[in-house]
């Protein structure tokens, strides 16, 4: 799978996991939470750490910049989300405003950069990218829970290296 397929399934897995948190109640929602909350943590970390380094260029640049804002944003909500019950009353709207938070982040990452992406890296490039990142992935989601890390990443955007 390259970089940007393994990017927009792991979008899909999460807009999945945002409707069902909808519907749930109780310790099943806090099971939601977690789980999406796992899946962000392993996601933002991929690509800051690969993907976007990977793609950084003037072309890019600008973009980029504003995706590690969006991922400061979103793990923010997230390390607050960490701290609260889901009967408490500002669960559900902040469950609101990260999912708000991901569509926009998706929209532009799928809308605007994806598509410079792939004209700016070949596809065996995209693929080997993918690799790694999978990789990255699939280590982050052995070591028990990966949104543990979020609250020490809610203090500065990541940087573009």
């Amino acid at each position: 799978m390259d970089a940007i397929e393994l990017l927009k399934s792991q979008h899909r897995e999460v807009e999945a996991l945002f409707k069902k948190i909808e519907k749930a109640e109780g310790e099943e929602k806090q099971e939601i939470f977690e789980q999406i909350a796992d899946a962000l943590a392993v996601h933002t970390t991929i690509e800051e750490k690969h993907f976007y380094p990977a793609t950084r260029s003037a072309r890019t640049e600008d973009l980029l910049q504003e995706a590690v804002e969006e991922h400061l944003a979103a793990k923010r909500t997230i390390a607050d989300l960490m701290e609260m019950s889901p009967g408490e009353a500002q669960f559900d709207a902040k469950c609101t405003v990260l999912k708000e938070q991901i569509e926009h982040h998706v929209e532009e990452e799928e809308g605007e950069l994806f598509p410079k992406v792939e004209k700016l890296l070949k596809k065996e490039e995209l693929e080997d990218l993918g690799v790694v990142m999978e990789d990255m992935a699939e280590e982050l989601k052995a070591s028990e829970a990966p949104r543990q890390n979020v609250p020490a990443e809610t203090g500065e955007a990541a940087p573009l290296e």
